[in-house]
Formats: C-alpha cells, structure tokens, sequence
C-alpha cells in the first residue's frame, strides 16, 4: 500500500502578499514598542502607516522626528521619505490593512488589576474595517486569555470566522530599551495563532523581517510565555534584593557576595538589586499573571512576595539614607539631597515605573531638599503633582550635597569625580565599584 504523504496547505492569499512584499500593514500604537516594530517592518520593505491617537505623536513621525531611545533619526527619516512608513490619526485606513499590530498600552489600576482600555478601543476601531484574509495581531502584554475570549468574540461579531475569513494572533513584545545587542530584529519572537492557519500567517508575517520565530500552539500559550519571561526576572530581582536586606544585617558586602557565586559554572544566575523594579514590563507583567490565577481561585505566592519585596525597596534605601546621614549627627528633615539619575535603567529616557521617583517621593516626604541630576530626562513629575527639572552637574552642588544618592548608574557619570568631591555618597546600584578605595566617603547599598 502506497503511503501518501501530507501535501502543504496551500498558500493564503495574504501569504501571496507578504512573499511578494505588496502586503499593507497598520500598527495601532507608535510607542516604545510600536515605533520600533514600524521601523523594522518599513526596513523590510512593506509598507506601514502608524496608527495614533495622540496628534503630537504623528507630528514627530511625519516629520522623521523619533522620540525613542532606540530610534535614531537617521534611521526613520529616511523610511518617512521614502513612504514606507507614515503616521496617521485617521482610523480609517485600517480598511486598506492587510496586517493590523496592536501596540497599545496595557497599564495596572490602582488596585493592581489589568487594564484593557486601550486594546477594548484599538479593536473597536477595527472591526468596522475588519475584512478577508486580514491578519490581526495584538503585541501588547496582558493576561492569558485576552485574544480568545475579549478579541476573538469582537471581531467574530462582523460574521467573520477566525481561522478561515480572517487571521487572529498574539505575539509577545520582547523590546529592552538601550539594549544595543538585541534588538527586535535579533530577538527570537514567539506567535501562537488561534488555529493552526492564524499561527502560521502571522508566521509568514514575522518571517519576512525577524532572524528567528518560534511558533506555539495557541495564544494563550504565547501570553503566558511572556508573563513567565517577566516573572522570572521578577522574582529573581525580588530574591536578590532580600539577600541584600539580609546581608546588610549581617554586615556583609552584597555586591562581593553575587559576583564571587558568578564564578560558578552552572547552577547560577546573575542578577543585582537595587532601588526597586522600573519600566513597563517586570514591575507589572506579573499582576496579570496572579489577577487571572485570582480568578481561578489560586493564589500566586511566588508572585506576590517578590513583588512585596520589590515594591518596598525605595522605602529601604531612604531608611539607608538616613542612616547614612547620621554619621555626620544628621537627620533627614532639612537635609540637602542630591539624586543621580531618575531613569529606570542607565543611558535611557525611560521613567515608567522608575522607583527613582519613589525614593524622591519618600525623601521629600521626610522633610529632605531634593534635586536631580539626569542627562536624559530634564523633567519629571512626582506622584503627588510636584514638578521638577534637573540641574545641572557641578562641583558646588556636589559639595552643597548633605548626601549624593545614586539611583541610576548613568554611563555619563564620572563616579571617581563625585566620590571625591561629594560630602557623602550613597550608591544603589554598585555604579562605584571601579572607584578607587580610599576616594570620598561611600555607602552601598
């Protein structure tokens, strides 16, 4: 008997596009991660528009004009030119999409729950539009569960089927601001379809301008994949940080102690603490996690004790602070404090979440004078309303400084210099390891 063997689905007529690089694409959002991925789609040759609701935004992309860290002029301008990449405030041109990308923000309320406001939007915009052989995919991080039963359900009411009219798929974003060794072109990227058929569209999709896919089989799997990546370094952050509580008890150097386990060769992975989580992702990714599971009944233990731990980190270093300042019979009321760096993590001008504005926060609540020094971010604004603008660097403020806390381990800081001019300093994130011993007086935490 003659076995015959499986023939290849034949090609959709979206596949067709995407090979021959005529397919449109839309990408609702042009943020820290939908900007990037317009660009890199533009650079492979098809043709984007950028989707926005904020006028300035489009503005700024029209006229080649990035806001992003990781996109430099020189690199949008010329796709802007050309027509491969375009901005627009008009919902309506996704009727002319051929692949539609939600990048929308995906914030925590105040009770910690997700907020799907803005996804609820970016697909009740679509569904009017929504036609054959049109892919859809949401990148935007949320809880498992979301492209099935909050999507899926939206955009079937147009009489569409999932899997056969249209295509329905989610993939994770993995963008790391100021990261200059992977990128979204490098970093492997994980789609999980609806059905088989969505999965291996939106495959077709990614193929044409990533190195590397890694298909799954649904999009709660891909969901959860992302969740986990962002849990993982969460708990991992929320554990090294309690062993610097714990050392700081013991009278132990934290910082020896996590690189002299480093000079294992299995068994161990490097991370550091510091003043608390910052960005989009780690401070928040997990809530969405431990939220479904609340649903069902289960309680996220691991979840929530790092992020207990994590979260009350700037409360930690401001009691550091003021121990520090005691040496000098000093209290915090009064005192003069001058915070480097305000931006989550170093050379970025990324404030989201950044517990940089927490430690503030607490140290202006305890009657201390704060000002900030940080080369990417010339303003920021506080929890409770207050504005601030950075000063600049100079040795009479340096010298004015009851206490100079790092927060931001800028590369732009000559640490040696500020050891060795400042009264004291306190570093949060070891940035004065290569100072030499003996310059200043310096506290870590």
């Amino acid at each position: 008997m003659a076995i015959t063997q499986s023939q290849p689905a034949a090609r959709t007529g979206l596949e067709l596009k995407l090979a021959e690089r005529t397919a449109r694409v839309t990408i609702v959002g042009l943020g820290y991660v939908g900007l990037p991925l317009a660009v890199e789609v533009a650079k492979s040759g098809l043709t984007v528009t950028g989707l926005e609701v904020s006028a300035e935004k489009v503005a700024h992309v029209s006229s080649g004009k990035s806001d992003i860290d990781d996109i430099n002029d020189s690199v949008l301008a010329p796709l802007v030119q050309s027509q491969k990449l375009s901005a627009t405030l008009d919902a309506s041109i996704l009727k002319d999409a051929d692949c539609v990308v939600i990048c929308v923000p995906t914030p925590l309320s105040k009770t910690k729950d997700p907020d799907v406001t803005y996804i609820v939007n970016a697909v009740d915009a679509l569904v009017p539009h929504l036609h054959m052989d049109m892919l859809v995919v949401l990148e935007s991080t949320t809880y498992p569960g979301t492209t099935e039963e909050l999507i899926r359900p939206k955009l079937e009411a147009s009489g569409l089927t999932v899997g056969k009219d249209f295509y329905l798929a989610f993939s994770p974003e993995r963008v790391d601001p100021g990261n200059v060794r992977f990128g979204i072109h490098n970093t492997p990227r994980i789609v999980g379809g609806t059905t088989p058929a969505c999965t291996r569209v939106a495959r077709a999709f990614y193929e044409i301008f990533l190195e590397t896919v890694v298909p799954v089989s649904s999009t709660q799997a891909a969901e959860t994949v992302k969740l986990l990546e962002n849990t993982f370094r969460s708990v991992n952050i929320g554990l090294v940080n309690e062993v610097a509580l714990m050392c700081d008890r013991l009278g132990l150097d934290v910082w020896e102690i996590i690189e002299a386990a480093d000079s294992k060769p299995f068994g161990f992975m490097k991370f550091y603490p510091g003043p608390g989580l910052g960005g989009h992702c780690i401070p928040i990714d997990p809530h969405y996690w431990s939220w479904k599971l609340r649903s069902l009944n289960y309680y996220a233990r691991f979840i929530e004790l790092a992020g207990d731990i994590n979260a009350h980190m700037p409360e930690y270093i401001v009691e550091r602070v003021a121990r520090v300042l005691n040496e000098d019979a000093k209290s915090l009321r009064g005192a003069t404090m001058l915070v480097l760096g305000v931006a989550y993590k170093r050379d970025i001008s990324d404030v989201r979440e950044s517990p940089s504005l927490d430690v503030i926060h607490l140290l202006r609540q305890r009657g201390a004078a704060v000002s900030y020094v940080d080369p990417y971010i010339p303003d920021v604004t506080l929890e409770d309303g207050t504005e601030m603008r950075a000063i600049a660097l100079t040795d009479p403020e340096l010298k004015a400084a009851d206490c100079v806390v790092i927060l931001t381990d800028h590369t732009d800081f000559d640490y040696t210099h500020i050891c060795a001019t400042a009264q004291m300093v306190f570093d949060s994130r070891n940035a004065t390891r290569d100072v030499p011993p003996g310059t200043g007086r310096v506290w870590k935490l």
